[in-house]
This record gives structure tokens, C-alpha cells and sequence, in this order.
């Protein structure tokens, strides 16, 4: 928390209310608002309560509020003080809400308080006031904190506070009297005086001089109209801390000047420590003298201009003094400066976008707003905006991302040429983060026009126009024309590989995504041996860092693997998979989730370990339902996952509901007709069976086959396998000639497409065994069931649980899992 003001002075009423009311609060905590305009000493009252009773807490968490996106990592940083795995284990989503449960749990501290300093509108912090035996307390100058919370108002100081204030700012200097007169000249305004203070003890100004000059000042301000919002007292003192200090020392006022322009979050010290080229004088020249430029921070800290923190190296300005500033400053002016802190934000950023660099883009997301980065037409600006995109895309922010792309498109579409190439850049990343958000339709929309641009201005080799035909596969995959999506990723590899060589780390995202394009098209093997290709490219590679391709590619390899009923591997890959995405990229990263959620499946296919394959399809889950929502379909998936392992486990009520809630919401996701709604469907029929429904089992099953018959062929691994429960239906409902039949093309076509001793063939082959036994059949029947039995000796095992309910002579049930598009 920050450093306690040894100025501070008075409010012993409020704090004592503060105290009693969040005192009162112990079992039921209700958080306080300290309320009131810019510049009254809200935080620092927060700040001294912090300090005061701090001997009464465990743990005291300051939390910046300004912006609501900042909020979440903040608190997710309590994580190891509480004895949680840091962010890095966990990732930020994950680590803030186990913060917030240990807190309401009270483990392993019970004595806590949270301080969540500058909050705007109490929906920001919904999510994150916890509740438990400990104590909130919320800073904000929006009245509306009133109506959800106990209040507690703070105004200016009472003249006795002034005084008091005054006296141990400047003791030395200082007569009651004086004192009493710059008080009623200053409104009471405790940041007012906290600035008239720290002019009069850094020059020796007497208060008749300073209230003369003030005076001057506020009747200046007031003679050339200068908005009222603000208090005059308060902007004339302002003015006259900031002359004095351009007397003795000019560019920490260009410093500060260029410090209003940013965030008021804090600013890292060392974006200061480089000197872009075309920045103004002084800036320039001072930014080149760390000496200098050290003087300079000192003085802005103890003009009380400016917070200084030497420990966490940041530079932060208040609010109130930012926009007096800004205020102050001609246009011409103000753009220059402007313009500056663009180049001062280009230079810090780093030049890639990769998992280690994101802590620097987050650093820098908080000033992206306030600079208006958005307004800049300077090709390395909107680099750098594009980039800021890219980041919030890559680490899988992406509701964030979605507002930050669209702020800066809207203003750049209206000043900019059709076909420019950052505009296009940035329409491919914000196509990426609406599919990623499930927006499939608005994706493919951007990506085509994006193509047909990027084409007509430099054709169809131009960089940008073959990353938008990579991206228009994903597309087709969406919408689930999983044909078209292999036939164009086809032929752009082609045109990838003599573009860009076969090794090129574009044409190795290609190859990545042809795999993809295989597996949803039933060809297992060959999607196996693309992401093979993809996996091994992607870790030679040593110019960029590849660890979300690798985790990408590695993860496709090991879902082949377990497609092509090699289930054993599925597991070991899986978990090295697993655990490399929450080491590189964090547990709550998307592709980390959705490892662990090929992971659990492959550990329910193995059948040995179906307790792990619970674990982590409750928390997955739990995970993407928290991050994107229940209709997203990175969620939908991970529900079918684990709808399946708890029908699995024999939890078949809890397996039903979640099946049926998750078909219900398929088509907002993908459309009516898309084939994973169907293959969910046949999950739920399995479930209707079990349930003793097995007329409403058969005819979903027969709707579902239909579909996937319809939209992907009869040979498609998802049309067999409903195919298949649909021939179990037909059993229990005695119609046994139908079932042979039906379960006899299954087999033929399974044998065709998936192979002869793919575990789904064999599984097919067991219950048309047991089929044909029941129709008199006994010869064919002892054929394939031996045949079928001798076939698992070779692949799963006869302890396998697919073997073992084969040689009971039982029906297999087979169910879908949705791969990631």
C-alpha cells in the first residue's frame, strides 16, 4: 500500500465512523464508500486508515481501481501472500479468484482488508468484493456508491484542519494566522494546500507574497473565463507551484506536462529512460541526462506535483493536476505533447508480442485511453496500437480486446485510404478476437473483405492477404463446412510454401491448421502427421518466441493421437502438453483450458484414471465459465467433455442436465445446422436411453444422424458413431433385424474409414456381435466376436473397460467430443 502521509491531519470524526461502521460489519461486511470530488483527500484518508489499525489486520491489499481492467491482476497478486501459487501457476483469472475464496474462507487469514482506491461505477467491482470477517473499504468520487453501500462522505478539511495541516507542512514558516488567512483563500482544499505547503517549504515564499500571487492567479482565471468545474483556489494554487518550479528548474515541467498526458495509473519509471527520435526540447535533452532527469523527478515529488515511488519505480500524477495541466496548455501545444508520449509509448513497448513481453503491454494498456493513441496517424503509433491488440488477443483477453480494436477502428476507417496495411493488420487481429469471442459470423465478414482489399491493392502473395486466407479455413471450420475449409487450406499451402518456404513460421501456422482441417473431415492419421510437422517446426525455431504455436501444435498432436485410438500416448502427451501451457502461458490461458480439457477426455478414453479426468473437467469448466460465459464454445465444449465422464462415472442426473442445458445453447453459438450441435445431441440421447427413454433416445438419434449425414456424408466419423447408438436404441426397443442392419453398414464403413482395429471399430463390431447372436445369427456372431476380442488382445487390452463390457456381452455406448476449430 502506499507510504503513509506524515502530513496527515485531522479526520479523527470520519475515521472514527469508518471505523465503527466497517467494525460493525464483521459478519456481514458491506463496503464503504469514501466519496467527493477530486482532490478532498479521499485517499488519503483510506491511506491512514490503512496505517492506523494496520496491528488489527493479517493482510492490507491496496488495489487501484481507475480502470476495471486493472483490477483483476491486482488482486490476483495477493495470491502467494495467502499461500496460493503465484499468477505465473495459476494465470490471473484463476489466481484472483482463489484470492477472493481463501478471503471469504478466511484461510489461512481472517483479518483482512481490501482497499480498492478510486473505483467509478459499483458494477466494476461486482465480481471482486469478497465476503467473509473481513473489512472492504472503496474509494470513488461517484455518488451512486451511496445507494449499494454504507457511506462515509469526506469534504474539504474544517478551518481547525487547515490550520492543523499547514502547521506540519511548514512549522517553521508558518503563523496560525497565516495560516488561517491561505486556508479561506484555498477553500479548505486539502490538495490545494498540500501544494501552497510544498511551494512555501521548498522556496521560502511568505504567505502574504503567496497570497498575493494567488490572488493575481484566481482573478486571471477568472478574467479570461476558465471553466468552473474545478475550484479556482485550487487551479490558482496549481498554477503557482508550477511557475516557481519553472524558475528553478524548467524541464521537470515539461516532465510533468508529458506525465498529464498519460494514464492517471502509474507510469513506469523507465519509459522515460529512452529518447525517441523527432521527441521535443526539452524533453529530449533531459531525458538524455539521467542525472538531470533524476533531479527532475525529485523536484516534481516534492512540489507534491507528482508521486515518485522508488520502489516499484513508477511515476504517478493525480488526476485533478493532470487535467488542470491540460487545461492549461494551448492546442498546438497539447498536440505536440501528445505526440510525444505516443513516441515515448512506441519506444517502451517491445518489438515482439510473445508471453514474456506481455507483462510490458500490460504496464502500457492503462495509458492507451488517456494518450489517445487512437487519434495518432503516425504509421509506428498505430504499429504499436495493432500490437496492443494483438497482445490483449494472444494472452486471451478477449473482451478487452474487442473494445480496444474497435476504438481505434472507428477512427482510423475515417481518415484512412482503403486497402492501408495497419488498418488491415488490425482488422485480421480483431476478425481473430471475434471468433475467439465465438462471433463467427461478424469473423468471417471482416476476414473476406480484409481479403478482397489486401488482394486488390498487391495480390494474392501480399503478406497480409495470405494471413487472411489462413484465417478464412478457421472461418469455414466455424460455420462447419468442413470440406471447403481442407480444400482452401490446401491450396493456400501451396501458395505458402513458395512464398514463404516450407520452414516459415506463417506456413507452419498453415500446416497447424490443415491438421485441424483432417481431424474435422475424419482423416486422423494424416492430421496426426501434419501436427507433427507443425510441433517439430515450431520448436526450431529461435527468432520469435513460439510457445502458444508449440502448446497450439502440440496439443493437436496429442488429440490426434487419442482420435487414432492410441489413447496411452493421448494421456502422456496430454500432460506434458498440460503442464507446458501453464508454465509458459498460465493455467487460464484458453489453449492451456483447452489441453486440460483434451486431457480429461483422453483420460476417460484410457479408463484409469477417471477421477483425474472429473478434476479437470470440473475445473476447466469452471474456468471458461467464469472467463467467456456458458454460451461460449470453448465452454459448450468443455461441458460436453464433462457430461461425459460424469455419465461415465455413473453421475447420470448431473450429466443429463448439463448435456441438455449445453444442446439448448449449441445453436447460438454455431447456427442450427452446424454438426457439433448434432454430435451433441447424440450425447444427450445416450443419456435419454440410460435414463429408460428410449423412444426419445432413438428419435434424437435418428435426427442427429440425419444432420450429420446431410451437412458431412455417411461416412463421417461423427454420422457412424450416432449411427451406432442409434442401432443400441433399436435393441432395447426389440427391433434387432433393423439394429444388424443398421449396425452391419455402421461396421462397413467404420472399417473403411476409421480402420480395422480403431477402438470406435471394435466397440461397433462387439455389439453387432451380440446383435447378430440375438436373431440367430450364432456363427457370424462367434466370427467377429472373436475376432473383435482377439483385435483389443493387440490395441487397448482385455482390462480395458471397452473390453471387459464386450466380453459381458454388453452394448458399448460411444459419444462426441467437439474439437477446438
Amino acid at each position: 500500500m502506499p507510504g503513509r502521509n506524515i502530513n496527515f491531519t485531522g479526520r479523527e470524526e470520519l475515521l472514527n465512523r469508518l471505523r465503527a461502521g466497517i467494525s460493525g460489519q464483521v459478519t456481514a461486511v458491506v463496503p464503504h464508500a469514501l466519496q467527493g470530488y477530486g482532490g478532498v483527500g479521499k485517499t488519503q484518508m483510506a491511506v491512514e486508515y490503512a496505517h492506523r489499525f494496520k496491528a488489527d489486520y493479517d493482510v492490507v491489499w491496496w488495489i487501484p481501481s481507475d480502470q476495471p481492467s486493472l483490477v483483476r491482476p491486482t488482486l490476483a497478486a495477493l495470491a502467494p501472500h495467502l499461500g496460493l501459487p503465484p499468477v505465473g501457476t495459476m494465470g490471473v483469472e484463476e489466481a484472483a479468484n482463489a484470492v477472493l475464496d481463501c478471503l471469504r474462507r478466511g484461510e489461512p487469514y481472517s483479518r483482512w482488508l481490501l482497499i480498492f482506491d478510486n473505483a467509478d461505477q459499483p458494477e466494476d467491482l461486482r465480481d471482486y468484493v469478497p465476503q467473509g470477517d473481513g473489512h472492504v473499504i472503496i474509494t470513488s468520487r461517484n455518488p451512486r456508491w451511496d445507494t449499494v453501500a454504507r457511506t462515509v462522505p469526506v469534504e474539504v478539511f474544517t478551518r481547525k484542519e487547515s490550520i492543523e495541516f499547514l502547521g506540519k507542512r511548514v512549522s517553521r514558516t508558518i503563523s496560525r494566522e497565516d495560516a488561517d488567512r491561505l486556508a479561506d483563500e484555498l477553500g479548505d482544499l486539502p490538495l490545494a494546500l498540500e501544494q501552497a505547503g510544498a511551494l512555501q517549504a521548498e522556496t521560502g515564499m511568505t504567505v502574504t507574497e503567496y497570497l498575493r500571487l494567488l490572488k493575481e492567479r484566481a482573478s486571471q482565471l477568472l478574467a479570461e473565463g476558465k471553466p468552473t468545474e474545478y475550484p479556482v483556489s485550487m487551479t490558482a494554487a496549481w498554477k503557482l507551484s508550477v511557475d516557481s518550479l519553472a524558475d528553478k528548474l524548467p524541464e521537470a515541467v515539461e516532465l510533468l506536462r508529458c506525465c498529464a498526458f498519460f494514464g492517471p495509473e502509474p507510469i513506469p519509471r523507465d519509459v522515460f529512460t529512452r529518447v525517441p527520435e523527432g521527441i521535443g526540447q526539452p524533453l529530449a535533452g533531459l531525458l538524455k541526462d539521467p542525472i538531470r532527469l533524476s533531479r527532475a523527478l525529485g523536484e516534481l515529488g516534492r512540489y507534491a506535483l507528482a508521486r515518485v515511488e522508488s520502489k516499484s519505480r513508477t511515476i504517478q500524477v493525480h488526476r485533478l493536476i493532470q487535467a488542470l495541466l491540460r487545461d492549461e496548455i494551448a492546442a498546438p501545444v497539447r498536440q505536440r505533447i501528445r505526440d510525444d508520449v505516443h513516441r515515448l509509448l512506441v519506444e517502451a513497448a517491445p518489438l515482439e508480442v510473445t508471453p514474456p513481453t506481455w507483462p510490458r503491454y500490460a504496464e502500457l494498456l492503462g495509458h492507451i485511453v488517456p494518450a489517445e493513441v487512437s487519434e495518432s496517424q503516425d504509421p509506428k503509433v498505430r504499429d504499436f496500437a495493432v500490437k496492443i491488440v494483438q497482445y490483449l488477443y494472444n494472452s486471451g483477453d478477449y473482451s478487452l480486446g474487442r473494445r480496444v480494436a474497435e476504438l481505434f477502428l472507428d477512427r482510423w476507417v475515417a481518415d484512412t485510404p482503403e486497402g492501408d496495411p495497419q488498418v488491415l493488420r488490425l482488422r485480421f487481429y480483431f476478425a481473430n478476437v471475434l471468433r475467439a469471442l465465438g462471433d463467427f459470423g461478424a469473423a468471417f465478414d471482416i476476414d473476406k473483405v480484409g481479403l478482397e482489399q489486401a488482394e486488390r491493392v498487391a495480390g494474392s502473395e501480399y503478406e497480409i492477404a495470405l494471413r487472411f486466407r489462413n484465417t478464412i479455413g478457421a472461418d469455414l471450420r466455424a460455420s462447419g463446412d468442413f470440406r471447403e475449409a481442407r480444400e482452401r487450406d490446401l491450396a493456400s499451402l501451396d501458395l505458402y510454401e513458395r512464398v514463404f518456404g516450407p520452414h516459415n513460421f506463417a506456413t507452419l501456422q498453415l500446416v497447424n491448421n490443415l491438421a485441424l482441417d483432417y481431424g474435422l473431415n475424419s482423416d486422423y492419421e494424416r492430421a496426426k502427421e501434419l501436427h507433427g510437422r507443425a510441433y517439430a517446426g515450431f520448436t526450431r525455431i529461435s527468432d520469435v518466441d513460439p510457445s502458444t504455436n508449440i502448446l497450439n501444435a502440440w496439443n493437436g498432436l496429442a488429440r490426434a493421437a487419442r482420435l487414432c485410438g492410441d489413447y496411452a500416448e493421448a494421456c502422456d502427451s496430454g500432460e506434458d502438453v498440460y503442464a507446458y501451457g501453464v508454465n509458459e502461458l498460465t493455467a487460464e490461458h484458453p489453449w492451456t483450458m483447452r489441453a486440460g480439457t483434451d486431457l480429461a477426455i483422453a483420460y476417460r478414453r484410457l479408463g484409469e484414471n477417471l477421477e483425474a479426468a472429473l478434476e479437470m473437467s470440473l475445473d476447466v469448466h469452471a474456468k471458461f465459465v467464469r472467463l467467456y460465459g456458458l454460451n461460449h464454445p470453448d465452454t459448450l465444449a468443455a461441458a460436453m467433455a464433462l457430461s461425459n465422464v460424469q455419465r461415465t462415472m455413473g453421475e447420470v442426473a448431473d450429466a443429463y442436465e448439463l448435456a441438455a442445458d449445453t444442446v439448448r445453447r449449441y445453436p447460438r453459438a454455431y447456427g442450427p445446422e452446424h454438426p457439433y450441435n448434432y454430435g451433441a445431441m447424440g450425447n444427450l440421447a445416450v443419456l435419454l436411453r440410460v435414463r429408460g427413454d428410449v423412444a426419445g433416445a432413438r428419435t434424437l438419434n435418428e435426427r442427429a444422424v440425419a444432420g450429420l449425414r446431410n451437412v458431412l456424408g455417411e461416412d463421417h466419423h461423427y454420422a457412424l458413431t450416432i449411427a451406432a447408438n442409434l442401432a443400441s436404441d433399436l435393441v432395447e426397443l426389440g427391433e434387432v433385424e433393423d439394429a444388424c442392419r443398421l449396425g452391419e453398414d455402421t461396421l462397413r464403413r467404420l472399417r473403411r474409414t476409421m480402420g480395422e482395429r480403431h477402438p470406435m471399430t471394435l466397440a461397433c463390431g462387439a455389439n453387432l456381435s451380440v446383435d447378430l447372436e440375438a436373431v440367430g445369427r450364432g456363427d457370424e456372431a462367434a466370427k467377429l466376436y472373436k475376432e473383435t476380442m482377439d483385435a483389443y488382445v493387440h490395441t487397448l487390452g482385455l482390462e480395458h473397460r471397452d473390453a471387459i463390457v464386450a466380453a459381458e456381452r454388453r452394448h458399448l455406448d460411444f459419444d462426441f467430443d467437439p474439437p477446438p476449430i
